[in-house]
């Protein structure tokens, strides 16, 4: 009993290639006699012909290792493909660097913890490059008594 033209037709109205193509065993007579595209979709209606499910490459490993890497693993020397400055470019990283350093000193500013000369003074330093972190600012102001002193309250 060949299907073969029986398949290729039923492919085209499934809109899947002919190996995804799925025949009930019980009901290859019928299947048999049916003629026209109207016959073949009435099969598929009746879940006769249907299509199989098409397998693609499973996602799950490459999630699992994405997680892995969120948490830092998997990310020593062997596991490198660019160098350093390939990686995370100078430019970002100083970006990130100046810009933290001055939503710091603006902070500060906002508090009025630092006197506007004092958060120019800081905020050019910052500019040149002059401070490694943000703990370095804190130090910096404190050993320079860059702080604004809080008068004390009278009774």
């Amino acid at each position: 009993m060949n299907l073969s033209n029986k398949k290729r037709i039923a492919s085209r109205l499934l809109k899947v290639g002919t190996t995804r193509v799925w025949f009930d065993p019980d009901r290859l007579q019928e299947i048999k006699e049916a003629i026209t595209k109207d016959d073949l979709r009435k099969l598929i209606k009746d879940l006769a012909i249907q299509a199989k499910q098409s397998f693609g490459i499973s996602k799950f490993r490459a999630r699992k290792l994405a997680a892995q890497k969120r948490k830092g693993r998997k990310t020593g020397l062997g596991s490198r493909k660019g160098t350093k400055h390939a990686r995370l470019p100078k430019k970002k990283a100083w970006m990130a660097k100046v810009r933290s350093q001055r939503d710091f000193l603006s902070e500060l500013k906002e508090k009025g913890l630092v006197e506007s000369a004092a958060y120019r003074k800081a905020y050019l330093m910052s500019k040149g490059g002059f401070f490694r972190s943000i703990r370095h600012i804190k130090t910096y102001l404190g050993e320079h008594e860059m702080f604004v002193k809080k008068a004390g309250k009278k009774r």
